[in-house]
């Protein structure tokens, strides 16, 4: 009995030291791209008014933070602590950063692994601490995602004894610039240069070892930004004069110079001082930044490529009826009417180019998901463009047409027939609604760039998509005399309306089978009805006198509303996964990773039944010879990630690789275990490329051979 107890004494005071570490930290915060938590340098309060805390970062391999000041873009993390017990204020010091140059884009921060030093100012010394922190902080690799964490970490009161991660603490509180010359380092002086539009901050600095490859981040007021500093040192090494391009200074309220904090890094060696910058030749205001972000350009430029590809995508060729019947209908017109309604056209596709990207901005900051063609995954919105659609159809059939009030009328007008400004603008957002499932080549990388930046980008490249997308109207309105020297309209145009109104009555089938994949067939089949119901209500206004005629708009706006609320309790209800045929299994990240360990290549397919795009791709590729046998093949495996209905797991891993929208395809092998992604439009030599590039010992040509 005595040795039970023995051994049990032994193995309790070995555990011991590793128990009250672990009391000294808070449980991992982890997601797919970074893990933080709370530490402590100490495993109780002790009697000092102070705690020496540390907020831990461990970045997946690529990924980075930001420093206090981030340069160019991003922001640091931001720390509160507002539901804690007996703190009063946290103070955090920040370890040197690196620099990251890409695109001349310069940005500060850290990469891997990161201790923020935490100094907690206590209410009350000696009294039991609960911090319940809240972290906001923005992680980086070729898209940048935001994430809110929160860790709490109670320390009891006792003696202050150091924990195992005291030494970890202070190692990076050791990275921590000071104001002193710690290292040797002194600043002599800073002064500020006009350079034409910018403006130069040039820095004498001495150190007592030389000089090795010194750095320096440049802090100063409000809405100024600093550059990458060109570096002169002396023979000796012993003296550093820095030049650093900055903008967006202005003169100082002090007479004698710009506040500025200089942080100059060498290795190991660092010094942090506030310091003035005395101006030479300093204007009042130098608003412009001392980079033109090329990138930026690249961007806006893909975005108008692709919006305007996106006028020969199959998605948009059902709003090709309404556009030629158009053109059409200004046979023999005035050229100025010509201009004023394709201009309005136009208007029409950037105006919902913006307001999309509105409610993506409004979506994003309240946590929602994101992405290209969304709305398609919500049945509500099918109904309605259904109802839309039939519409449209009805109206070139010659069976209705939209009266309206007489001080409605003057200015709204027939959609279908667009006689009036209004109709035109409301024929261009119509055309924007069908143009968001499909993803045109360049598009997806300018929607996966917005959507990863700020408010301001993501209006700003939605202008130019929109943009893109009206250029043939704008052609048009340029010069009229593209559509006043069609034919005059006449009988034929009825047969042209018969053949344009059938092609929008196989869009709302189209839309219906989406429908169907969502919600069930049961349900498709009672909307599909009520959608039935709508064209012969219109169609029997024909046969009838107006007075039956006015109940029909009623009974026709009944339905319609009943078919929305249909579709919308129908999406309430739980509609299991569909089995996937022949050779696909249905995507997992888990599986991805397994499979791609036992050397075998993996080809993913991000699809949905909304994507025509989508399904352009799997009809003359993936489903044809020669990529649908090696996709068979013993040695690769096939996953396919339905997108047809909201799945937070997919939109996830599109944001792994930056993108917002589909089609999206990748190729895994040992060769590339992160994935090559594949353009929008796929071939079947860009498959055999990539997949020849993912697993070398295993491609589809030798598969063919």
């Amino acid at each position: 009995m005595s040795r039970v107890l023995f051994t049990i004494f032994c193995l309790s005071s070995l555990f011991a030291p590793i128990h009250n570490a672990l009391s000294a930290v808070s449980e991992w915060n982890r997601n797919d791209h970074v893990d933080m938590r709370l530490i402590s340098a100490i495993e109780a309060v002790g009697e000092q008014g102070t705690l020496p805390l540390g907020l831990q970062f461990r970045m997946k391999p690529g990924w980075k933070l930001y420093w206090r000041s981030p340069g160019d873009a991003g922001f640091p993390p931001r720390l509160t602590w507002d539901d804690s017990k007996n703190i009063a204020t946290i103070r955090i010091h920040w370890p040197a950063p690196k620099r990251f140059s890409v695109f001349e884009l310069e940005t500060l921060g850290y990469t891997d692994e990161v201790i923020l030093p935490l100094t907690a100012k206590l209410k009350r010394a000696g009294v039991a601490t609960t911090l319940r922190a809240t972290v906001h902080y923005l992680t980086c690799k070729d898209i940048c995602i935001p994430y809110v964490a929160t860790a709490e970490l109670p320390l009891a009161a006792g003696i202050a004894a150091a924990t195992p991660l005291a030494y970890e603490i202070e190692r990076y509180r050791a990275r921590v610039p000071e104001d002193g010359d710690r290292h040797g380092f002194a600043i002599q002086g800073i002064q500020l240069s006009s350079v034409g539009k910018n403006v130069e901050v040039q820095v004498l600095a001495t150190a007592r070892e030389p000089f090795v490859a010194p750095d320096v981040f440049v802090e100063g007021p409000e809405a100024s930004s600093f550059g990458k500093p060109e570096v002169r040192l002396s023979n000796d090494g012993h003296q550093a004069t820095i030049i650093i391009p900055g903008a967006g200074l202005k003169k100082s309220a002090r007479p004698d110079g710009v506040p500025l904090i200089i942080t100059l890094v060498d290795g190991d060696r660092m010094l942090e001082k506030s310091a003035i910058g005395k101006p030479r030749e300093l204007s009042n205001t130098i608003p412009i930044k001392f980079t033109e972000s090329r990138s930026i350009l690249v961007i806006l430029l893909l975005a108008l490529i692709g919006g305007l590809i996106l006028n020969f995508m199959p998605c948009v060729l059902p709003v090709l009826s309404l556009k030629l019947l158009s053109v059409i209908g200004n046979g023999g017109r005035n050229t100025r009417k010509v201009r004023h309604d394709f201009i309005a056209s136009a208007s029409g596709i950037i105006f919902s180019f913006l307001l999309i990207a509105g409610g993506l901005v409004a979506l994003r900051s309240v946590g929602v998901t994101i992405g290209w063609g969304i709305h398609f995954q919500q049945p509500i919105f099918l109904v309605a463009m259904t109802l839309i659609v039939i519409s449209f159809a009805s109206n070139l059939f010659g069976l209705f047409e939209i009266v309206l009030p007489n001080t409605i009328a003057n200015r709204v007008g027939s959609a279908g027939n667009s006689h009036t400004l209004t109709g035109h603008f409301l024929t261009g957002a119509f055309a924007t609604l069908m143009a968001t499932p499909c993803s045109a080549p360049f598009l997806g990388t300018a929607v996966g760039f917005a959507l990863s930046r700020g408010p301001i980008e993501i209006f700003g490249i939605f202008f130019v998509l929109g943009l893109g997308l009206s250029l043939p109207y704008l052609l048009v309105a340029a010069i009229p005399q593209l559509a006043t020297q069609m034919p005059r309209p006449g009988k034929w145009m009825i047969w042209i309306r018969y053949l344009l109104g059938l092609t929008l009555m196989a869009t709302g089938i189209w839309l219906l089978i989406i429908l169907n994949a969502q919600i069930g067939s049961e349900d498709t089949l009672i909307i599909a009805a009520m959608v039935a119901l709508v064209f012969v209500v219109l169609a029997a206004k024909r046969l009838v006198n107006s007075r039956v005629g006015y109940h029909a708009n009623k009974l026709t706006a009944l339905i319609a509303v009943a078919a929305l609320i249909a579709g919308g309790l129908a999406a309430e209800r739980e509609n299991g996964n569909r089995a996937l045929n022949n050779h696909w299994k249905t995507f997992n990240k888990d599986e991805l990773q397994r499979v791609i360990a036992s050397g075998k290549t993996v080809f993913v397919d991000v699809t949905a039944d909304w994507c025509l795009t989508c399904q352009l791709n799997k009809n003359l590729v993936l489903d044809a010879a020669p990529i649908a046998s090696w996709l068979e093949s013993e040695g690769v495996v096939a996953m396919k990630a339905d997108w047809t209905r909201p799945d937070p797991a997919i939109a996830a891993y599109l944001a792994s690789f930056g993108r917002y929208g589909i089609p999206f395809n990748a190729v895994y092998g040992p060769d590339a275990p992160n994935g090559i992604a594949l353009p929008e439009l796929l071939t079947s030599g860009i498959v055999a490329e990539m997949s020849s590039r993912a697993n070398a010992r295993s491609t589809l040509a030798n598969h063919s051979n």
